[in-house]
């Protein structure tokens, strides 16, 4: 495994660690090698060092002497300049050496822990050298990091650059979202048990909600983040990913190609909104200066890299129809802040209230009691993060000589009913990978899906500039502007609180 920018945040908090994670639990080959690469230089000792102290910081399986020095063995480190004409020949004889004396077989998984616009020049470079092809009986492969693009004409455009190189099934362009375990489990959920998919359609759903709230703001990113904003960090991504599996048809089998072509085929779904509607379908919020955890943190504009003035994004709620049999007038609505009181990640599905309530009327009622034909309504919440779990919300009586009716919870948690623990996103993604499996990477239609519909959104937001004088328009530890709230009980709904 080459990892391009291995002198970076990524490759210490997550990639090594999850690395070692496969290593100590013997899911790799004793002779898997990495080959960390950047431009800054480092020995070999130093790289192994600065990864230990990684793995010891932030890796989910402890440290052991034993294990570490067997997967060190096969850490090494070299530097490469992407402007000498020579600049690859340490890669290339660090690679020929892992497979005269490791062997690793000329097989090869490439990962761009880099900036965006460091992969075409890299691709360029890497096809240059002879690096890309795969000589037969031997793979190679490279994953890539999001974002895949700023829009829709760019993502086709690196699309094509990296089809210079590479073909289709080499490239695995990597969500760590699709790599946790509540969400795979989403797809067993659905597709696994026959009480809920004769529900999982407009007859019997109201509508749909996914929530991705974070308690941080932008943690040193903010000339990143003035860039992107979160419709383009988050919804264009992580949500299209989920609203994908909430919404897709069951797939004859669990093979990759059926699995993404199903993803795909909701996709293209999903009604664009016109810029026109921009501002009746989206609602756009800042945040600014205010208090986490009893703790004051400052707005968005005060953060490094931000410009004073800045109207970039850090909320985005939207209203999504798709146009389907399943869904057609089922909405779902999507939304994402940063800066929120606590950091949840779920999916909501709100059944649809009963037709006429039997109860109303039926027993006096009791003093302050509330009146049986305001039931609220079944609620599914699949909680994908940090409490991961699965609640069921339906309506019981109170015991007493009155008939009073309240919701109740029917919870399943992963904490408590398994004992094994799962495994980390980059774990599970980086061994499918090795082993060839896409099934839970983003394949180049479902990449442009996405940005098609998020596209035609930044389109009627350039159509329809923010109003400066209402930004930013939340604070830091609320759930996002007053809009958003009031998007909702326009259309007689609310939005749940994790």
């Amino acid at each position: 495994m080459v990892i391009f920018g291995a002198s970076g945040d990524l490759t210490k908090r997550k990639l090594v660690p999850a690395l070692y994670a496969l290593a100590a639990e013997v899911s790799l080959p004793d002779g898997f090698t990495v080959i960390g690469a950047a431009r800054s230089a480092l020995t070999d000792e130093e790289f192994r060092a600065d990864m230990r102290e990684g793995v010891e910081h932030y890796g989910r399986v402890h440290l052991r002497d034993d294990a570490w020095q067997k997967f060190a063995a096969g850490l090494h480190y070299v530097t490469y300049d992407m402007d000498a004409p020579d600049g690859f020949e340490s890669l290339k004889q660090a690679l020929e050496k892992a497979d005269r004396e490791r062997g690793t077989a000329g097989n090869r998984l490439i990962y761009f822990s880099t900036p965006p616009n460091a992969v075409t020049p890299l691709t360029d470079r890497l096809n240059a050298a002879g690096l890309t092809t795969q000589a037969p009986g031997t793979f190679v492969r490279v994953i890539i990091e999001k974002p895949f693009g700023r829009d829709l004409a760019t993502a086709r455009e690196l699309n094509d650059r990296l089809h210079t190189a590479f073909i289709e099934e080499q490239i695995y362009r990597i969500d760590h979202y699709l790599g946790k375990e509540t969400v795979q489990n989403l797809l067993v959920f659905r597709f696994a048990n026959g009480i809920f998919e004769p529900l999982w359609n407009r007859q019997y759903i109201d509508h749909v909600q996914i929530t991705v709230a974070e308690e941080i703001g932008v943690e040193g990113r903010g000339s990143y983040y003035e860039e992107a904003g979160a419709l383009r960090d988050i919804v264009q991504n992580h949500i299209m990913q989920l609203v994908a599996i909430v919404g897709m048809e069951a797939p004859s089998n669990f093979k990759a190609e059926m699995v993404r072509d199903e993803k795909v085929k909701l996709l293209r779904a999903v009604r664009p909104i016109h810029p026109d509607d921009a501002l009746s379908h989206s609602v756009r919020g800042q945040y600014s200066a205010g208090f986490i955890n009893g703790g004051r943190v400052p707005g968005y504009r005060d953060e490094k890299g931000v410009a004073p003035d800045s109207l970039r994004e850090t909320f985005v709620a939207l209203k999504v129809d798709i146009d389907n049999w399943r869904w057609a007038g089922t909405p779902f609505y999507l939304r994402t802040g940063k800066r929120m009181p606590k950091r949840s990640t779920e999916i909501v599905i709100q059944f649809r209230r009963v037709p006429h309530s039997p109860f109303a009327g039926s027993v006096p009622l009791a003093a302050g009691a509330v009146p049986t034909d305001g039931i609220d309504p079944n609620l599914l919440i699949l909680r994908i993060q940090p409490d991961e779990g699965i609640t069921l919300r339906f309506g019981a009586k109170i015991p007493g000589q009155a008939l009073r009716i309240e919701s109740v919870n029917m919870d399943f948690m992963y904490g408590t009913a398994f004992r094994e623990q799962s495994p980390d996103a980059y774990e599970r993604l980086l061994l499918d990978c090795m082993l060839g499996d896409p099934t839970l990477f983003a394949r180049e239609d479902e990449v442009e899906e996405a940005w098609r519909f998020c596209t035609a959104i930044l389109d009627g937001w350039r159509a329809h500039p923010p109003d400066r004088t209402n930004c930013p328009n939340y604070e830091a530890g609320t759930w996002g502007p007053d809009e958003a709230h009031a998007f909702m009980a326009r259309d007689g709904r609310a939005w749940h609180l994790p």
